[in-house]
Order: C-alpha cells, then sequence, then structure tokens
C-alpha cells in the first residue's frame, strides 16, 4: 500500500521535497503511524511545530468547536478568539501589538515591510537596509529568502531583493562595520535552527540590543523555531538577558495549524496603519482558536520549564553517546533544540533511524537536530539513544 501511495504522490506532487519513503497516517502524543501501522517514535514534530504532540486533545477539541461556530469572517470585523490570542501574547512578552498571519514566511515579512515603514513614516527615506545573519533562515517567499542567508536555498531565484547585507553570526565586529546611513534594521534567529542549532554567546545579543540602541536601529527576533517553550523559556530571548523590538512566530503556535504572529513595541508598530499591511486568512477564527488553547496548554502546564529539565537530560544521553563515538564532535543546544555534531554525514544515520522506528532530521549535511515534541518521556529518549548507539557502530 505505501509503495501505491508513494508511486501516486510522485505523479501528482510537485517535486520540492526530499520525501523519507514512508506515508504517515496517523499521530498521538509523540508516536505517529504509517499506512503499513509501523509507529515511529517522532524526534522532528512536523519541524519543532508539534510541541505539545500529535491530536492534543484540548487542541483537536478547540478545533472542532470553532469550526462548527464560525471559520472566517475576514479582518473587516473584530473577532473574540483573535482578540484573546492577541492579549495572551503580548502579556507574556515585551510586546504591545500583534499581527497575525498564515505563516513563519508571512510573518518575517510582516516584520520586514514595518521597519522599512516605520523610518519612512518619520522621513528617513533611505533607510532601508536590513542586516541579516550568514547561515539564517528567514523563510522562501522572495523578501524573506533575500533576508536568508544560505546561498543553496537561494540559487536559481536571482535576482534577489536588494536592501539585505549578510554578516556572520556572533560577531559583533562584522555587524558594526555593516551598519551605515541607509540601515534600519537588525534581523536575526536567536539561536540558528537550520543554520545548524548555532548557539550565540552569551553577550552577543545584549550587545546587539545595545548597538541598535546606539544606531536607532530596530532589532527583530525570529523566534519561529526557538518561540514557545522550545528552548526551555517561553521565549529564546528570555535566555539572554535582553529583548527586541519587533519579535516573529509560527510553527509552534497552532501546534499544527498554520498560523504566524509578528509582534512589536508600539511605537514602530504604529507604522502598521489601514491599508498598510493585510491578510485574507491571518488570525481566522479556526486558526486562532487552535493557537490559543495551544498557548494556554503551554503556560498552565509550563512545558517551557519541562523543556529544559527535559532537554537537560536529552543532552547527558547524547554526551554519553559522544563519550562512545569519536564521530560525534559536539552536542550543543538549549531545551530540546539540540544539535549532534557529527565529523561526516548524517543522512545515512538519518535512513537507519527511519528503518527503526525513529524520525530523525538532519542539517546542514552533518548536524543531528532534535526538536522532539515538548511532552517527549525520557524512556523514548533511551530507546532513540540506544538505536543511534547500534547505527552509529
Amino acid at each position: 500500500m505505501t509503495i501505491e501511495y508513494i508511486k501516486k504522490a510522485n505523479q501528482v506532487l510537485a517535486n520540492t521535497y526530499k520525501r523519507n519513503p514512508i506515508v504517515i497516517t496517523k499521530g498521538e502524543g509523540a508516536i505517529v503511524w504509517d499506512t503499513d501501522g509501523k509507529s515511529y517514535i517522532d524526534f522532528v514534530s512536523g519541524i519543532a511545530v508539534c510541541n505539545l504532540g500529535h491530536a492534543h486533545p484540548r487542541v483537536a477539541n478547540a478545533i472542532y468547536n470553532q469550526a462548527k461556530t464560525l471559520c472566517h469572517v475576514s479582518n473587516l470585523y473584530y473577532t473574540t478568539p483573535q482578540i484573546e490570542l492577541a492579549s495572551i501574547l503580548v502579556e507574556n512578552s515585551f510586546a504591545d501589538k500583534v499581527f497575525f498571519a498564515n505563516s513563519g514566511a508571512e510573518a518575517n515579512e510582516a516584520a520586514i515591510k514595518l521597519a522599512r515603514k516605520y523610518f519612512k513614516d518619520k522621513g528617513e527615506k533611505n533607510k532601508y537596509k536590513i542586516i541579516t545573519m550568514e547561515k539564517s533562515f528567514h523563510g522562501r517567499t522572495m523578501g524573506t529568502l533575500s533576508a536568508t542567508g544560505q546561498e543553496k536555498i537561494q540559487k536559481g531565484f536571482d535576482p534577489l531583493l536588494p536592501g539585505f547585507d549578510l554578516v556572520p553570526f556572533n560577531n559583533i565586529p562584522a555587524l558594526k562595520s555593516k551598519i551605515d546611513d541607509m540601515t534600519c534594521a537588525v534581523m536575526l534567529e536567536p539561536i540558528q535552527g537550520e543554520g545548524g542549532v548555532c548557539i550565540p554567546d552569551s553577550d552577543y545579543l545584549k550587545n546587539v540590543r545595545k548597538i541598535c540602541d546606539e544606531k536607532g536601529l530596530i532589532l527583530i527576533f525570529d523566534e519561529i523555531q526557538t518561540g514557545l517553550g522550545r528552548t526551555g523559556k517561553l521565549f529564546a530571548y528570555e535566555h539572554f538577558g535582553t529583548s527586541p523590538d519587533i519579535m516573529t512566530l509560527a510553527k509552534a503556535l497552532g501546534n499544527g495549524v498554520p498560523i504566524g504572529a509578528m509582534l512589536a513595541k508600539e511605537e514602530i508598530a504604529k507604522s502598521f496603519v489601514p491599508g498598510s499591511h493585510a491578510s485574507t486568512f491571518g488570525g481566522m477564527p479556526l486558526t486562532v482558536a487552535a493557537a490559543l488553547e495551544t498557548v494556554k496548554v503551554l503556560l498552565e502546564e509550563n512545558l517551557a520549564m519541562r523543556s529544559y529539565e527535559i532537554g537537560a537530560y536529552f543532552k547527558e544521553r547524547l554526551m554519553w553517546l559522544k563519550d562512545r563515538h569519536d564521530s560525534i564532535s559536539e552536542v550543543r543546544g538549549f531545551g530540546l533544540l539540540i544539535g549532534a555534531i557529527l565529523q561526516k554525514s548524517g543522512t545515512a544515520i538519518v535512513e537507519e533511524c527511519l528503518k527503526k522506528g525513529f524520525l530523525i532530521n538532519c542539517v546542514q549535511d552533518n548536524i543531528l537536530r532534535f526538536i522532539p515534541p515538548l511532552i517527549i518521556k525520557k524512556e523514548q529518549i533511551d530507546l532513540l539513544i540506544n538505536c543511534l548507539d547500534e547505527v552509529i557502530n
């Protein structure tokens, strides 16, 4: 049956993904099943999306109740779920205002547009350039692709949009050297996920904040992968004793339902006025109801703290694995965003783990990235470690 599905998929789906040869049909908690009934422990969670695990009953119930009540009326009108979700995000962050979108890329597009418009409104029409980081990932629209610092993702789509300057991540002198009279903002991920779980120095983000304050620049944090408990705090910036002017969220916000959000301080957010930016489906009641329940569960069950604690256990077990295998050179990460750096390609390891019932992920060719649901159990982690021990041998 699986072979038949894959054959049909290859006939009708655009070939934009290198898919693993399984067809997943069901999920519950940290486990998914394929069309043959085989189970897999999921250490990818939709690429850091299903923080509560698959088919969370409270989120499913929220979707069901909203679907039979009101799915969509457009942003020409107020809706209660949108007001409630914006309120809970503002109450638990640095921000004053929220704009809802459909994805992380759209949230980042909104952030880019807001930063530029803010300076246009101030009469500084030549301030439009945004400094972003090498190895960053901000999305695949033309705007966010141009902001992304990975040539392999940009290949074939030039000319890219102008106005983005790249510098190495975690390098203050390089950042300072790129700032000029046309710079309006600095945009970065507090921890680079797609870039290989790259961790900044403890004072790096504080120093970036200081530079932005001194130069009058907007600081944008892309927390699409790191946000909502993934790193052991609700937002990754909380680890580093500073905060941005604009922050973007998506992925885990809807626990699998597509939704993005851009959060901003009042002074900057006021540059978005009626007609300046919009989204037909952004903040529609159905997706917002799922996100609202997701955030409530995250806060009520203190899953950020659980991520911190179980993540420490996971890193400890990976360090045990590192001591046994010379092919692992480093283990790094915060909470349940963890990378094991290999001295060889990780592709074969991912494939062998799949055969043995584990979904894992490799980025930058040689970095095993572990981003399981925040409800992952120690016993499930131990099973993976034993599998990796065997596979690496």
